[in-house]
């Protein structure tokens, strides 16, 4: 128990030792307490000024901000618009072109300051454009190609580096149809309509002059070679022109500031007018040309018109729906060019026919030059047959025969193809050729030498339109054409021995009742006339160009002479006519033969064959005859 109290009372000392600390440590507090209330009054005016302070000095930090960075803008407008003013550098297109870019934008959200930058936009844009226009320039300019080929003159690909991204850029610039708010929209679109112009007047003007040279070389070319081949080189020279326009068409769609399909068209056509002016010109040269003589011209019009018809397609889709245009030159070209070929066809008749009228002097035995022209004239026509068919066709069957015979209409036209019409002139022509040697060997004062010219001539026509043609003429004779050159080939052969050794066969005729006498005469006149003979063949080579020829009708007229001759010797000899025979029998058949073959020879025509001496008669012949020498 007296344990328990002495805890108690141990317990409540330490209780009020706690209490009494406790009492201090509040009065110590509340002494704190007072102390921070005094400071507190005194330090929150001080607080106050402060934070007013820290405001002003944020918000004057804010503005110096505010400030630098309207001073840098301020800069970089300045330097960009310097950059603009001073229009793009070499090797700087893309920093130019990034700058207007921004400008642009800053146009766009219409910002302050706006139609400054427009106007900046807009003197950026024509300094592009001029630049645009400057390479374009130095694209179009420089030698034209020569030689005799002509070779398509690409753009520079040096300038196709720097163009290229420069169309692109400037297709992207503000334009009334696409920024019709913006300022500068009217101004850009009117610099590059002109720009767009100058190009299609730059490359018009260049690839004219690259073709003019060869345009010049094919009108002078075509007064020289062949007209057929001339008439080629007209039709190539127009597919390089064809070929150039679609080229540059080609080039436009790529380069073309201006894309749009209505814009495309009229800086083509601007582009194609030099070339079409081009051609109108050259081709009027070349139907001045034809015009002027005709006749030499024919089938530099057949062949310039077979060779530009096949281009027609070509054209009217190169030269007139590309660039919108109604014009044709090529079909008004042609139309000129085919009505030459129409007049050609009856005035080359008309020509053949006056030939045959004769031109009042001697008339020679060699081939005449209307046969020789006629011969060439059906050999070009296989090279120009559609054209010529074509316009045949266009004139009429028969009506080139200009009021001979009955006259086709149109109705009757209808029912003749191409090659049935191309063979019925062919036909006339050789019918009038034929017609116009027979009248000029008929009018030859003496008739053996016009026999043998009308031989020559006609085989001349028969040997190189039928036997041995030089071309594909066959395909365009009809059999009545060759018909009729067989025919009178045969009868101007027989016309030419009737004409030249029928008066020796007449002279071996035996004639009953007569004597000696009669014989001496018969081959006194028999050797006479084969004098006579030999020198017109001295004078007048028969088939003098045809070995063939030649050959055949030697052995034709040895078999119809040498055996006459031969059994006339061998029916007088044994009458003892004469006691000299070869006072009259001055050769013997077998140098007869020679001598007539020597007429055929290949040998000069000034030159006579070779008639052998009396004295070489053949002992065998009198011999037989029971007489020796």
């Amino acid at each position: 128990m007296d344990d328990e109290t002495a805890e108690i009372e141990l317990l409540e000392q330490n209780l009020n030792k706690t209490r009494q600390i406790s009492q201090r440590m509040t009065s110590i507090l509340s002494s704190f307490d007072t102390r921070l209330v005094k400071l507190e009054k005194s330090i929150l005016p001080l607080y106050n000024s402060t934070q007013v302070l820290t405001r002003r000095a944020n918000n004057i930090e804010s503005a110096l901000q505010k400030i630098d960075e309207i001073a840098s803008y301020h800069e970089g407008v300045a330097a960009e618009e310097a950059l603009i003013l001073r229009g793009p550098q070499p090797n700087q297109l893309s920093a130019y072109t990034e700058v207007l870019e921004r400008m642009n934008v800053s146009v766009a959200f219409n910002s302050t300051d706006s139609r400054d930058k427009a106007r900046l936009v807009e003197s950026g844009a024509k300094k592009l454009i001029q630049l645009y226009t400057k390479l374009v320039a130095e694209g179009s300019s420089g030698v034209p190609p020569g030689g005799s080929e002509f070779t398509s003159v690409p753009f520079p690909a040096s300038l196709m580096t720097t163009l290229k991204p420069l169309v692109t850029f400037l297709r992207t610039l503000p334009l009334p149809a696409t920024h019709p708010s913006h300022p500068a929209a009217a101004g850009i679109q009117s610099a590059l309509k002109d720009a767009q112009k100058g190009y299609g007047d730059m490359r018009g003007a260049w690839v004219r002059k690259c073709l003019e040279t060869f345009g010049k070389r094919v009108v002078d070319r075509a007064e020289t070679i062949d007209g057929v081949a001339a008439g080629m080189e007209v039709g190539k020279w127009t597919e390089n022109m064809l070929a150039v326009a679609d080229e540059e068409y080609n080039l436009l769609l790529e380069l073309a500031p201006l894309a749009t399909p209505a814009a495309i068209s009229t800086t083509y056509a601007t582009l194609i007018s030099p070339l079409t002016n081009l051609f109108t010109s050259t081709l009027g040269s070349l139907g001045s040309l034809i015009k002027r003589n005709l006749n030499k011209n024919t089938f530099l019009a057949l062949s310039a018109y077979s060779s530009l018809t096949s281009l027609q397609p070509r054209w009217n889709e190169i030269m007139s729906r590309r660039a919108d245009r109604k014009e044709n030159e090529l079909k008004e070209g042609l139309h000129s060019i085919r009505a030459s070929c129409l007049r050609s066809f009856p005035e080359f008749l008309a020509d053949i026919r006056m030939a045959g009228l004769g031109k009042g002097g001697e008339l020679g035995t060699g081939v005449a030059d209307f046969t020789i022209s006629t011969v060439q004239y059906l050999e070009r026509m296989p090279a120009v047959q559609d054209a010529a068919a074509s316009a045949l066709l266009t004139l009429g069957d028969g009506n080139w025969k200009m009021g001979e015979g009955t006259q086709i209409g149109k109705t009757k036209t209808t029912e003749v193809d191409e090659q049935t019409v191309l063979e019925h002139f062919t036909y006339d022509v050789v019918n009038a050729t034929v017609a116009s040697l027979l009248a000029l060997s008929r009018m030859n004062k003496r008739p053996a030498f016009g026999a043998i010219f009308l031989l020559n001539n006609i085989s001349y026509l028969r040997t190189h339109l039928i036997v041995r043609p030089r071309t594909d003429i066959p395909s365009i004779l009809s059999r009545p054409s060759q018909e009729l050159l067989n025919s009178n080939f045969r009868t101007a052969k027989a016309g030419y021995f009737d004409a030249n050794f029928s008066p020796l066969l007449q002279t071996l005729i035996d004639e009953k009742d007569k004597g000696k006498s009669a014989v001496k005469e018969k081959f006194t006149r028999f050797f006479d006339l084969l004098d006579e003979v030999t020198e017109r063949h001295s004078m007048a080579r028969v088939l003098q160009d045809d070995p063939e020829g030649r050959a055949t009708v030697a052995d034709e007229a040895v078999k119809l002479v040498v055996p006459s001759l031969q059994r006339f010797i061998q029916r007088n000899l044994g009458k003892e006519f004469s006691k000299n025979p070869q006072k009259y029998i001055k050769m013997s058949p077998e140098d007869v033969e020679s001598l007539i073959k020597g007429f055929y020879s290949g040998g000069s025509s000034s030159g006579a064959p070779t008639v052998p001496a009396p004295e070489k008669l053949t002992n065998t012949l009198l011999q037989q005859a029971g007489w020796g020498w």
